[in-house]
């Protein structure tokens, strides 16, 4: 009887999350809110610092969707990483991309550590700051009708700067980590290199069968499950050897990019799953909040807000530079990728399952400046794409229809 009740709740939960995804994704336009940020709010009030109506255990489940989200968003983001994609971007997308997320990552870390942050701490923020919102930022594009040098130059950055940033998401956690064991140097490097070094090792040695594979199979349901299979292998043996099961996905889809002829298959396929996999992982992510610790926030908070945003405006200013972009992309770019969403938040849940100590103090404030970065992100992309002039270019170059 337990089981049919348990297995009854689970299908009823679930089945209501995903109408819940379905209801948010109509509201959102509408109501001018991001999606990602309905889901948080419909969390939040299905969980304990709401009216408390998930069954008993759902924390069990969070565990499960998370890691799949994550390991879905690591091989999604290598993907992106061909040497085609990277020389069609060009230089400065190269430069400012890289240069942004390392002045987010070292002024974060920096300010809080001055502001008397703890070191872990300080260092998971400044490689959780890095992350974007690549949805966010195409959806105002797309909603201006936006074209010019500008827009391509801003649509390359948000493509390509998560993946940077996941690189230095992981250093900087293992590092954390390192630090928090209190151990010898020489081991607490061992345990940091590994954790960084193997996830290369794991995901190169399952991208090669993997880029084969995608090269050897027909499309469809096969490709499906060839995609599915090593990205959840690729995660499952990361576990084990207690490597960064984030990146060792990210570096297979990097692998598979750049070795397989076929590459936009894998892609396609899972991106056919993405999305009702986010929807359980968002409103689960609402769910563990815990309302009363958003107050906590405080100066770390609005510190961690401030920070970013200069460190995104200086690293791109210092990238535009190096580069010789135009004056425009140097001064205003920086502001246009402001937004935050999944990304930021699966960074956060894989820093708590390392630091389980620590993780009421982070995540609740990356939640919450997740969510004021999706409220105000983008307001300035609009603003500046606005303000450089490239609205409504797509429109006007497009023929009239016959009436």
């Amino acid at each position: 009887m337990q089981l049919e009740s348990t297995t009854t709740a689970v299908l009823l939960t679930i089945g209501g999350f995903l109408i819940l995804g379905m209801v948010a994704n109509y509201l959102s336009p509408r109501l001018h809110i991001p999606r990602v940020t309905l889901l948080i709010l419909c969390g939040v009030a299905l969980g304990p610092s709401g009216f408390d109506l998930l069954p008993e255990g759902h924390e069990r489940w969070y565990t499960l969707f998370s890691n799949i989200a994550l390991l879905m968003i690591g091989f999604i983001l290598g993907c992106k990483l061909s040497l085609s994609a990277l020389k069609q971007f060009g230089k400065q997308v190269f430069w400012i991309s890289i240069f942004e997320v390392l002045g987010v990552a070292l002024l974060v870390f920096t300010g809080l550590v001055l502001l008397g942050v703890q070191m872990e701490i300080a260092l998971i923020l400044a490689g959780i700051g890095p992350a974007s919102a690549p949805a966010a930022v195409t959806n105002v594009i797309e909603g201006l009708k936006a074209k010019g040098r500008y827009t391509d130059t801003l649509l390359g950055i948000v493509a390509v700067d998560d993946a940077w940033g996941l690189i230095v998401f992981s250093i900087l956690l293992a590092a954390a980590d390192a630090l928090s064991r209190h151990t010898g140097y020489m081991e607490a490097l061992y345990s940091g290199g590994w954790e960084f070094g193997g996830a290369i090792l794991i995901g190169v040695a399952l991208g090669l069968p993997a880029a084969w594979l995608t090269d050897h199979i027909r499309g469809g349901d096969p490709m499906q499950a060839e995609a599915l299979g090593f990205m959840l292998i690729c995660g499952g043996i990361a576990h084990l050897l207690n490597a960064s099961f984030i990146l060792a996905a990210m570096v297979m889809g990097v692998v598979v990019a750049n070795a397989a002829q076929h590459t936009e298959r894998a892609f396609k396929t899972l991106r056919e799953f993405e999305w009702p996999i986010m929807i359980l992982f968002f409103v689960l992510a609402g769910s563990s909040l815990h309302v009363e610790k958003l107050p906590q926030i405080g100066l770390a908070g609005a510190a961690y807000i401030v920070l970013r945003v200069i460190g995104l405006v200086a690293g791109a200013y210092l990238g535009g530079t190096i580069s010789k972009a135009r004056s425009n992309i140097r001064k205003y770019i920086g502001l246009a990728i402001t937004p935050q969403a999944g990304v930021a938040l699966g960074m956060a849940l894989v820093a708590g399952n390392h630091f389980p100590e620590l993780k009421d103090t982070f995540i609740p404030l990356i939640i919450g400046t997740t969510v004021f970065f999706e409220l105000t992100g983008p307001v300035f992309t609009r603003l500046t794409v606005m303000k450089v002039g490239e609205a409504g270019q797509a429109e006007d170059e497009e023929p009239e229809e016959a009436v």
